[in-house]
């Protein structure tokens, strides 16, 4: 159960970096651009982005907890 889980918080891990790098603006690839520095909201495929970043992060550290936690219920 244990590799179970590290293997589920590798793949949030690479999930979550993903659709960080999704998010960024800019000029050039869209990679490490500058950001835009007026206040807007978001909307559409901006949005769902968003909350999906911070519902992975969210997974994430539960997760992270539980293992931290709990550790001999996983051996």
């Amino acid at each position: 159960m244990d590799d179970l889980l590290n293997i589920f918080q590798v793949l949030l891990s690479i999930l979550i970096v993903v659709v960080i790098l999704l998010q960024v603006k800019g000029i050039g690839s869209g990679f490490f651009g500058q950001a835009y520095s007026t206040f807007r909201t978001r909307r559409g495929l901006e949005q769902l982005l968003f909350r999906g970043t911070i519902f992975l992060v969210l997974l994430m550290v539960a997760v992270a907890l539980v293992r931290a936690r709990v550790p001999d219920l996983f051996q």
